[in-house]
């Protein structure tokens, strides 16, 4: 339960924003071995950012993709992969936990956290929620995605009833661990939110990467934009 990615999948005709995905990723303060589960996106598009957003050229759909990742998927720990392709529209989710699959993600909000696709932690319908929110408010206009990133992202509301937490963990560590926003101390030392960030792809195939993260106890910013090219 310890990380949240929320991502908008809408038709073009119906906002400015295809596609915006949100991701929290926490870890183990000075310890990199130890970190969070991260979220992966792919792109059909030749630009690479050393994030846990990653674009690259292919030939084969995500559908084609995801049967060649399910051939290996067994000899990895538990993963959620998000496969898109913006030239076709099409969304792919692939999992190896329980078992391994794949689904293809229909047009809407949807929110990922350790569990599977849209499991209804309290956290996840909280960010749900707050994404919904920001698109009734911006609508076809300019989303400002610095500024979507702190409201949605250092949300640290906490699951004050006992009986909202997944019960996988005991309650004492899944209760601080049940905001968006982590920062904990554990007995392997501090533990908490490492980096936020977000990705727009607007219906024209303009693209803005923006990420903010935690570098020596000072936050730091980085913002991309370019243009993704069906050649």
């Amino acid at each position: 339960m310890d990380s949240a990615a929320v991502h908008g999948w809408l038709p073009p005709k119906m906002v400015r924003l295809h596609f915006s995905p949100i991701l929290e990723k926490y870890k183990i303060f000075h310890n990199p071995t130890l970190e969070g589960i991260s979220h992966f996106v792919f792109f059909r598009a030749g630009v690479h950012i050393k994030s846990k957003a990653i674009q690259f050229k292919s030939n084969k759909s995500p559908q084609e993709f995801a049967e060649e990742v399910l051939k290996e998927a067994h000899l990895y720990n538990g993963f959620n992969l998000v496969l898109v392709d913006i030239c076709t529209s099409t969304m792919v989710y692939v999992f190896n936990r329980p078992k391994s699959g794949y689904l293809s993600v229909t047009p809407g909000i949807h929110v990922l956290t350790n569990a599977s696709l849209d499991t209804p932690w309290p956290k996840a319908e909280r960010l749900r929620h707050s994404f919904k929110e920001l698109i009734d408010e911006y609508g076809e206009g300019e989303f400002p995605i610095k500024e979507m990133v702190e409201k949605l992202m250092t949300n640290t509301i906490k699951d004050d009833e006992q009986c909202l937490l997944p019960g996988i963990r005991p309650p004492e560590l899944e209760f601080p661990l049940s905001s968006i926003f982590v920062d904990i101390q554990l007995p392997l030392g501090a533990y908490g939110t490492r980096s936020s960030s977000a990705l727009f792809v607007t219906s024209n195939k303009e693209v803005t990467f923006y990420e903010k993260h935690l570098d020596q106890k000072q936050w730091k910013e980085n913002t991309v934009t370019y243009q993704i090219s069906e050649t």
